[in-house]
């Protein structure tokens, strides 16, 4: 294979050539800015090898470099070939300096628009100004051009996503975006972002393997009325009568033509979510553009009382799945005779079981020792290793289920843990704890809390390159905004408000040893305080899957800490203990057992 990603390399340096450019860049994702495009998206890990969700590459005739964050550095070391690419820290400006430094006078650098924004075009374009350098739009991805074998776009069948589940008519959904309209006195607002048009129409789909989303566009007009851009082959009679008459549908390719018809009216867009050629076409064809959040960011993050209830019940059943799991992993990991495949599958098979199971939510990291060591990892076939009787070995994975989405991860030891490591993880664990048990105002920025999960790291000098949570959709993406717990804040990003679930993730990753990270996801809730002056939220966790006793130190623990992770075992033990076979339910009342009664070693 890398000779083939050799090859590939050689292939699009020839077909620049024919394009009159002297380089390209090439960003991950698809024309809805996805995190986890479908297949015939991958276009950067067809090229490079790295398969990572967030990278840019960029293709000179004698240099290539690949630009990618913290999370995964280290995987792009390991899978891309370093006599074809170097590997650099990603920032907003680092693409554009790159190529400052290694561009002639009256070069001329392609790019799709219809893969980034405008923000990152015009941060290119500003690290190049002073020098005669043309940023080209690309009509057609050279990538396409070349690969030869690129699997189609996704036409899977929409379903509609009832309302006993989503909790909210569409009808009900687009009405506060026609007010919306006429608050901002724009005639339309354009959407890109798959899971804001299935949240808004209240439509599935299985395009993207580990989200049930459907490509598509959507314009949502003033007057109620919205146009929705899909391939009709997707769409049977009860869909489309779930989406009535008041919703226009025309094919997937027209959406942008669409576009040159708003000459002389306000469009409203998202900068953050939308494609440079969107702006584009819409500059030529004289509109006026109204940047402003996607309408359906903040109502589809803040759960309604029916979503929220659904990921509840999902969280139950992902528990049971998850505990049954840990309980095979402490029977089969000492043996020495699994993998992180085979671990991973026997995962899948006990979710597979479960009632209304549609699919992961993301590829699960199954990671023993030094891999784990990689935030982000995922095992190959190439890369598989044994889970050995003294390994650490850490899961994140996740399901999709019509009520709701589930994301988790647990650190095991397998065998007695080393001190060092016990120390690591307990440090993570009294983060984790301190997002728990944080009371904080509404509206709160999550780079505000990021660094509580981070003292009893930063104490000993340690820290994680990772930010410590993410939003999560409702039967959606795995990752969703505008709310996160980053270490510093990004363009569009939102306060945390009541009903917005998120993950509560801090870690600990030792380059080529270990890796450690304890995930449940948590809902905000209002918090009641006598004579609060402003209203005030806490964290309730919904995810019920035992943490790892051996790996806990208690002497770095404080009462309350103690406290917390006794309460929070005693309500994974009488939620889901009932609903385990009788074996697996004796396990686990151990696991759960009070701290301070048992003696870890």
């Amino acid at each position: 294979m890398p000779a083939d990603r050799h090859e590939r390399l050689r292939a699009l340096r020839r077909h620049l050539l024919d394009l009159r450019l002297d380089g390209f860049i090439l960003s991950t994702g698809d024309e809805h800015m996805s995190e986890i495009p479908a297949a015939y998206a991958n276009r950067l890990a067809w090229l490079t090898g790295f398969t990572g969700s967030t990278g840019t590459a960029v293709v000179m005739a004698d240099h290539a470099a690949i630009f990618v964050d913290g999370r995964y550095a280290a995987t792009a070391r390991g899978q891309v070939e370093a006599r074809d690419y170097d590997v650099e820290s990603v920032t907003p400006s680092v693409v554009g300096e790159w190529l400052a430094r290694r561009t002639a006078s009256g070069a001329r650098i392609g790019y799709d628009p219809r893969l980034c924004t405008r923000g990152a075009v015009q941060a290119i374009r500003q690290a190049l100004a002073g020098g005669d350098v043309t940023l080209a739009p690309a009509e057609r991805n050279p990538i396409d051009a070349i690969w030869r074998d690129q699997p189609p776009r996704p036409t899977t069948q929409i379903f509609a996503q009832p309302d006993h589940l989503s909790g909210r008519s569409s009808a009900n959904k687009r009405r506060d975006i026609s007010d919306w309209l006429g608050t901002i006195d724009a005639d339309a607002a354009v959407l890109v972002a798959l899971d804001s048009i299935a949240w808004l129409f209240n439509i599935r789909a299985c395009d993207i393997a580990t989200a049930p989303l459907s490509y598509s566009f959507a314009i949502c007009h003033r007057d109620g009325t919205a146009d929705l851009f899909v391939d009709a082959s997707k769409l049977d009679n009860g869909v489309r009568d779930h989406l009535g008459d008041s919703v226009r549908i025309a094919a997937y390719e027209d959406f942008y033509p669409a576009l040159t018809t708003f000459t002389g009216k306000r469009v409203s867009i998202d900068p953050n979510l939308s494609p440079a050629a969107i702006h584009q076409l819409l500059d030529r064809a004289g509109a006026h553009i109204c940047e402003a959040r996607d309408p359906t960011q903040l109502p589809k993050a803040m759960k309604n009382p029916v979503e929220i209830a659904g990921m509840k019940q999902v969280h139950v059943q992902d528990g049971v799945a998850l505990t049954r799991f840990l309980h095979w992993i402490a029977i089969e990991g000492p043996k020495g005779e699994q993998t992180e495949l085979s671990a991973a599958a026997q995962l899948f098979a006990l979710r597979r079981e479960l009632p209304g199971f549609h699919g992961i939510s993301f590829e699960p990291i199954s990671a023993v020792d030094a891999n784990a060591a990689m935030p982000h990892y995922v095992p190959t076939p190439a890369s598989n290793r044994l889970i050995g009787p003294d390994s650490i070995y850490l899961i994140d994975s996740g399901g999709q289920y019509p009520g709701g989405t589930t994301d988790v991860t647990r650190t095991i030891a397998i065998g007695i843990p080393r001190s060092e490591v016990k120390d690591r993880f307990t440090r993570v664990l009294k983060g984790h704890i301190a997002i728990a048990r944080l009371v904080f105002p509404a509206g709160t920025m999550g780079f505000r809390l990021d660094p509580l999960a981070r003292m009893a790291l930063w104490e000993v000098g340690l820290d994680y390159p990772l930010g410590t949570g993410h939003g999560v959709g409702h039967f959606l993406n795995v990752h969703e905004g505008p709310a996160h717990m980053l270490a510093s804040p990004r363009p569009g990003d939102a306060g945390i408000e009541a009903g917005m679930i998120l993950s509560n993730e801090p870690g600990y990753y030792k380059e080529g040893d270990y890796g450690i990270r304890t995930e449940n996801l948590v809902v905000a809730v209002e918090y009641e305080v006598a004579g609060a002056e402003k209203k005030l939220l806490r964290f309730e966790t919904i995810t019920l899957a035992p943490i790892d006793r051996r790996l806990i130190d208690p002497a770095l623990m404080t009462d309350a800490e103690i406290d917390w992770i006794d309460t929070y075992h005693q309500i994974v033990l009488s939620t889901i203990g009932p609903l385990l076979p009788a074996d697996t339910r004796r396990w686990l009342e151990q696991q759960t057992a009070p701290l301070e009664r048992i003696a870890l070693g």
